[in-house]
């Protein structure tokens, strides 16, 4: 197996000097296989201490659980610049992830603003994240200053946030995107929400915190000893559902002993396999250099500005819009919460097998596929059940009832046909 730990503090600031984008100079950096779904999940079939720890635990100050996620939850660092591994292995159908980002991007080929979505549209880009092996560039600054670099093979992708403008560029397409305006909790699409910048998480703070802030009365957590990640010693959580209806068995976080940051998240299954695994390999908490967060514009690219209020949505009639906000629903809490919704009546675009949006990374007519219909595409997709059709994953389910309501989770089909009322 192949040692990716780095000494702590090294790690990819310098690749960020001047402002100026990274462009790949390694060939094969990342694997990208099928992509996922919504959440996070990780670790590894054989265990977590070979993929992240030195084979010696580090010796620690005995802490209760309550004490070392008070640790993470009262963390004041803000400042920190890392490369961080992600590997999803959801088992999520290709075609299903092909719809949701065409879906995202504007739903059909050319889709968005001005009858065609930027190669650099981050809610398609990103959807990739869900699924596969990925590593990132990581710069945090405060909330208002952020830089995530996915390198792929001999290319890349960027997102940075420096106060209220947003860049984010595809060097495949040598495409970008200028966000103004943009709210300190907007995501990287200009559109306000809590969470990560991306949609998605990308590092173990916002993967952590997803599971931590789960219900106490639906979770157990426990201390499992202790590790070393990226050269930082740190105390191992153990996060179980308590009783049953979820498909995550453990959820295992690695912690700073110094100052609380999550390390490592990995997500199991409850047949022990790894689902997410997101890990930094190294990370350095001295504030980046204001120039980390400067964008300059390649020569040659295609820039489309946008206020951050305004960036597009997928082409959606209003009435279907209005009736999807409040369609969306969540049923119960905690680990067995399951997100109910509308399938959309309009067509999405799927691309083709084996192709990334606009070939090779954008949405069109160059990446071959076809528009087709929702609830066609999910009968294709999914196996018949009592009262509907079933997509089954490692971690997530989805049930699509004949009438085209959805209920999705990370949970088992009794609770999905109990939340649909499925008798």
């Amino acid at each position: 197996m192949t040692d990716d730990r780095a000494t702590a503090g090294s790690g990819p600031a310098d690749e960020w000097q001047d402002g100026a984008p990274y462009r790949s100079r390694r060939r094969t950096l990342v694997r990208v296989a099928v992509p996922l779904a919504v959440t996070a999940a990780i670790a590894a079939g054989v265990g977590l201490v070979p993929a992240l720890a030195d084979s010696s635990p580090p010796e620690l100050p005995a802490l209760t659980a309550e004490q070392v996620v008070a640790k993470v939850l009262g963390s004041q660092a803000e400042t920190l610049t890392g490369t961080v591994s992600l590997s999803a292995d959801l088992g999520v159908p290709s075609q299903l992830l092909g719809a949701a980002a065409g879906g995202l991007a504007g739903g059909a080929p050319g889709g968005g603003s001005g009858g065609r979505s930027s190669g650099a549209d981050p809610t398609a880009k990103l959807t990739g994240l869900l699924g596969g092996e990925h590593r990132l560039r990581v710069a945090v600054d405060g909330p208002d200053r952020q830089r995530i670099g996915l390198l792929e093979q001999l290319a890349g992708y960027e997102m940075i946030r420096n106060g209220d403008q947003v860049w984010t560029w595809d060097s495949s397409s040598n495409e970008a995107v200028h966000l103004t305006g943009a709210r300190p909790d907007a995501k990287a699409d200009g559109h306000p929400g809590k969470g990560p910048l991306t949609g998605v998480p990308t590092t173990p703070q916002e993967a952590a915190q997803q599971f931590l802030g789960a219900s106490a009365g639906t979770t157990s957590v426990t201390v499992d000893g202790t590790v070393n990640v990226a050269g930082q010693k740190a105390y191992r959580l153990s996060v179980k559902p308590i009783g049953s209806g979820s498909t995550i068995g453990e959820v295992r976080i690695a912690v700073a002993a110094d100052n609380g940051v999550p390390l490592s998240v990995v997500v199991k299954g409850t047949d022990g396999s790894t689902v997410l695994d997101v890990h930094f390999t190294d990370v350095s908490f001295a504030a980046p250099s204001a120039k980390t967060f400067e964008f300059t514009v390649p020569k040659g690219a295609k820039v489309t500005e946008r206020k951050a209020d305004s960036a597009p949505r997928a082409e959606v009639a209003p009435e279907e819009a209005k009736a999807a906000a409040e369609g969306l629903n969540v049923i119960g809490e905690g680990w067995t919460a399951v997100l109910s919704a509308k399938l959309p009546g309009n067509d999405v675009f799927v691309p083709a097998e084996g192709k990334g949006p606009r070939g090779k990374g954008g949405h069109g007519p160059g990446g071959g596929g076809k528009l087709q219909n929702p609830l066609a595409l999910v009968k294709s997709l999914g196996k018949p059940v009592a009262g509907g059709s079933l997509i089954s994953t490692k971690v997530l389910n989805v049930l699509v009832t004949d009438d085209g309501r959805v209920f999705a989770g990370a949970v088992t089909l009794p609770v999905l046909q109990s939340a649909a009322g499925v008798k």
